[in-house]
């Protein structure tokens, strides 16, 4: 019986103590919304700036560390620019017309406080060899029916979930 009752208490004292590990979405301590307007696009594919805001929004959203608010309101601001859009051939058919194709985004995002103006979290999510696979980068094959506009929905989905994982680095 005295055996049990400290099996337990050395139980109880191993689960509480810490290890590293948490629960739940790991977030900036003191900020709790944030506000994400319209990424900026130099690019001349239409809509690819809503498509990538509306991403970044969705996975925010999602993994619900914080809450989407105004710019009045919210205690950091989290701005980007799409730097490139780029859509290159994989393989092409033996009259030079592409069979599959690769389509890629490249951002810069600022994440801020708007409180105190001091930025949280700056990052360029270029489009270099190492990188792209990791980052944003989505093969489409037009034969079998895929296009453009689906790969590039993929391509921002992706690179949402990269743009939200920095916002949950260990703080």
């Amino acid at each position: 019986m005295m055996r049990t009752g400290l099996l337990l208490i050395a139980l109880g004292c191993l689960l509480t103590t810490g290890c590293g590990y948490s629960l739940g979405t790991p977030v900036v301590p003191g900020v709790r919304s944030v506000h994400v307007p319209v990424f900026r696009s130099d690019s001349f594919r239409r809509d690819t700036d809503y498509l990538l805001t509306e991403a970044v929004q969705r996975e925010i959203r999602t993994r619900g560390g914080y809450r989407l608010e105004e710019a009045a309101t919210a205690d950091t601001i989290l701005t980007g620019k799409i730097v490139e859009v780029r859509k290159s051939p994989l393989s092409e058919t033996r009259f030079d017309d592409p069979r599959e194709l690769q389509v890629s985004l490249s951002a810069e995002v600022t994440w801020m406080d708007r409180r105190t103006g001091k930025v949280l979290i700056q990052q360029t999510f270029p489009l270099t060899s190492a990188l792209m696979p990791q980052m944003s980068s989505v093969s489409m094959a037009p034969e079998v029916g895929q296009s453009f506009a689906t790969a590039q929905q993929e391509a921002a989905k992706r690179l949402a979930s990269s743009i939200a994982d920095l916002m949950e680095i260990a703080w």
